[in-house]
């Protein structure tokens, strides 16, 4: 297989990053369109917490994917396109959940939204996943060399490993999970499976890092993973506050 692997039709050959990034935005709202639960918030207001989503996810992806390299930011602070080049999930996922709390503020909603957005962020993610490993080393989101037998050559001749994918089966795994506490009816409280789902990923993510040929600006870490610890922070603290909110509640 030569990457990038672009995808052809008829005379036109599109890169599968352009290609697969469009599904990923697409497919997932018209998932969130399908599965919002249509009698919980009405249409006009899950459009203006779906708008807050992509505003705020657009803006952190972009302002993490800065912090990769400060000192390379810095020096390149007028040059548009190395500014507008990069992005980063794990910001957009933090960025976005501080856009739909800016939307909610606004348009006065109370009830907690999270929940409806599990599944098409997790669709979403994967085909999104998709386009960056049929990208290859351009994309920049491949591995560090291994002997593993999972090991892909993106080009260069050497064996990597493939975080797409093994982010893909992780996404999968979560989001079976998450459709079995749904069927089951083991949601604790509004809000948890997004809570859930945050705190599953943010902890993969650090963990994944540690196998990323990133630079790590800060100390062991990179990035990623300080902002992954952040999350991790703030929606442990979270969790925690409504476990006990419920118990109490319960007794």
């Amino acid at each position: 297989m030569e990457f990038p692997v672009y995808i052809h039709l008829g005379p036109l050959a599109i890169h599968p990053h352009l290609v697969f990034e469009t599904l990923a935005y697409f497919i997932g709202f018209r998932v969130y369109l399908l599965l919002r639960r249509k009698s919980y918030i009405p249409m006009e207001k899950s459009i203006w917490v779906a708008v807050g989503a992509i505003l705020g996810a657009a803006i952190g992806s972009k302002l993490l994917y800065w912090f990769e390299d400060p000192a390379k930011t810095l020096q390149q602070w007028n040059n548009i396109i190395y500014l507008m080049e990069g992005k980063t999930i794990v910001g957009g996922l933090l960025g976005g959940l501080i856009g739909v709390e800016m939307a909610k503020k606004i348009i006065g909603l109370k009830q907690s939204t999270g929940d409806d957005f599990v599944i098409p962020l997790i669709v979403g993610m994967c085909i999104g996943r998709i386009g960056c490993f049929l990208t290859g080393l351009d994309d920049h989101t491949y591995g560090t060399v291994t002997t593993w037998w999972t090991g892909i050559d993106f080009g260069d001749g050497l064996k990597r490993h493939p975080t797409q994918l093994y982010e893909i089966v992780f996404l999968l795994l979560l989001g079976a999970i998450i459709l079995w506490i749904k069927k089951v009816n083991k949601i604790l409280w509004e809000g948890y499976l997004f809570q859930l789902f945050m705190l599953s990923y943010l902890f993969f993510r650090f963990l994944i890092d540690f196998i990323k040929p990133f630079p790590h600006a800060y100390g062991v870490f990179n990035h990623i993973q300080i902002a992954a610890m952040a999350g991790i922070v703030y929606y442990v603290l979270l969790i925690n506050k409504k476990w006990k909110g419920r118990v109490r509640y319960a007794k």
